[in-house]
């Protein structure tokens, strides 16, 4: 019986302890940090935003293959513009920022994939896709300043 008593003390003790304690909440980063992820990323946005402008907006000479080749461009730009933005993304990043950035190039790389399979932008879900990705850009320009 003393045995019993015993392990149940003890069974208790645990579980209020387990109940009780803190959980680790992920690393802190300094203000220095986070700035350094913020200017980095917004960096990245920039030239992001630059090549993907740049490339979706070329004037696709007249001839087949200039304008398949035109076209590729603007594919590879919004794709591989979605991935360089994911791996740039520095874990010190401010949260706000970093989900705007994520939804950004997630976007990006959507319209891309659309654009691959032959999906107009006047297409109702590439319209909305745009969108979207227009207004992401929107908020991470607003943080970015």
């Amino acid at each position: 019986m003393k045995w019993s008593l015993a392990v149940a003390v003890l069974a208790l003790g645990v579980a209020g302890f387990a109940l009780l304690r803190t959980f680790d909440t992920g690393p802190e980063y300094t203000d220095a940090q986070r700035g350094d992820a913020t200017t980095r990323i917004c960096s990245a946005f920039d030239t992001v935003r630059t090549g993907v402008a740049t490339n979706t907006n070329v004037e696709a000479p007249a001839d087949i293959a200039g304008a398949l080749a035109a076209a590729a461009n603007a594919r590879v730009a919004l794709f591989d513009g979605g991935q360089y933005l994911l791996a740039r993304l520095d874990p010190a990043t401010p949260a706000e920022l970093a989900g705007e950035v994520r939804r950004f190039a997630d976007h990006l790389m959507d319209i891309g994939a659309a654009a691959t399979a032959g999906v107009p932008n006047d297409d109702p879900v590439q319209a909305r896709r745009l969108q979207d990705a227009e207004a992401a850009a929107t908020a991470i320009s607003g943080r970015c300043g």
